[in-house]
């Protein structure tokens, strides 16, 4: 198997969309384009990302990328902090095994899209975070009108 098909594979395993009584949980491998061609996405969420988030962000960009690289005081930024977005991240920790031995492991993590943001990148990187999975409120989602 080529490289390029274990890297879509992999990639495939984070591109997903789902949803309960209160949130809808998407894959952050997902382009806003890939996003607006899913049949599970909502059709307010579609109109939101055509009406409001492509107007400033460009339609190859991963949701992955785009939430790791955020800041504060922009469009794009209000905008999600309206949608109420909670982001999944992965983080590494250093932890002691059973015996005592210092050792590191990836710990999951839900942040507020504003503790995401107050995290600058160098540290972002340090820690090397990986941002798995964007979680919208549905109450977020219908404070907009379309």
């Amino acid at each position: 198997m080529s490289e390029e098909m274990k890297e879509a594979l992999q990639d495939n395993d984070f591109k997903y969309v789902m949803m309960d009584t209160g949130n809808i949980y998407i894959g952050a491998r997902f382009s806003y384009e890939e996003l607006l061609a899913q049949e599970m996405v909502p059709f307010k969420l579609k109109t939101i990302l055509n009406r409001y988030i492509l107007k400033e962000a460009n339609p190859d960009t991963t949701l992955e990328s785009e939430f790791y690289y955020m800041k504060k005081d922009t469009f794009l930024y209000d905008t999600f902090c309206q949608l109420k977005v909670k982001v999944k991240v992965n983080v590494l920790v250093e932890k002691k095994t059973l015996f005592g031995k210092p050792g590191s492991r990836y710990e999951e993590k839900i942040l507020k899209l504003k503790e995401l943001t107050e995290i600058n990148l160098a540290k972002k990187k340090a820690s090397g975070m990986i941002v798995r999975e964007i979680i919208i409120s549905k109450l977020g989602l219908m404070t907009f009108s379309v």
